[in-house]
């Protein structure tokens, strides 16, 4: 990362910091105060559009979380309140416990990767 990216990314995080709307404007006028003159303007409009309408302290947050997969669908249609949907957990619980085991049971059959 250059020191210009680096330099407007902080300023990015020290604007979030605030509760400030990041803006290409706010953040050369940060940088400016900073001292950091070698700046090139295109770095400051290219965070400001990225950044425009997003959360950056719940970015920071949630790194690694992933983004929100779609849900799968609920046998039997789904449509109305049948309860299927509030079943859906627990089955989800017992193919998980199903595939630990699976897994646990190859374990115990002494085979491992340096046999």
């Amino acid at each position: 990362m250059s020191h210009s990216e680096l330099a407007t990314s902080y300023a990015a995080l020290i604007l979030a910091d605030d509760d400030l709307d990041v803006t290409a404007d706010k953040l050369q006028t940060l940088l400016k105060a900073a001292k950091v003159d070698d700046v090139e303007s295109i770095w400051t409009n290219l965070f400001a559009k990225a950044l425009d309408g997003k959360n950056v302290k719940d970015m920071l947050l949630n790194v690694g979380s992933g983004g929100g997969a779609a849900a799968a669908p609920t046998p039997g249609g789904g449509g109305g309140a049948t309860g299927s949907a509030a079943d859906a957990p627990t089955e989800e619980k017992k193919e998980e416990k199903k595939e630990e085991e699976k897994e646990e049971s190859d374990e115990d059959m002494g085979f491992g990767l340096f046999d």
